[in-house]
């Protein structure tokens, strides 16, 4: 199997992740720009700001913490099963990090490279 970087790839992973975005956060990105290069696909987005994630972070900021953690955590689960599933990747690891305060978030999308090979 062999990733072909086109933009009919591009917006077939731009449109996974955002719909990631809606389903658990109830809306999509506002930034989101994909880059494939050899064995790696890297997100980079910009979230919007959760009004409950606002009211959390003024009431009980170690909560807040917690929950972007483990939202983040169900973000790569479903990610890479959606990458499987949907567009028959095979992945290695996925990996990401978000930054509250600016709301940014960087995964990177490592593909088995004995995989792409054949």
């Amino acid at each position: 199997m062999t990733l072909v970087d086109s933009n009919e790839t591009r917006k077939k992973l731009s449109a996974i992740y955002n719909e990631i975005a809606k389903e658990l956060f109830g809306f999509g990105t506002t930034l989101l720009r994909v880059t494939i290069e050899n064995q790696m696909i890297t997100f980079q987005a910009k979230h919007r700001r959760s009004p409950r994630s606002q009211a959390l972070e003024g009431e009980a900021p170690a909560l807040k913490l917690e929950v972007d953690f483990r939202m983040s955590l169900l973000y790569k689960k479903r990610l890479r099963e959606r990458l499987e599933e949907e567009m028959g990747l095979p992945l290695e690891a996925v990996l990401r990090d978000y930054d509250a305060p600016t709301q940014w978030a960087i995964t990177n999308v490592i593909l088995t490279e004995s995989e792409l090979n054949t």
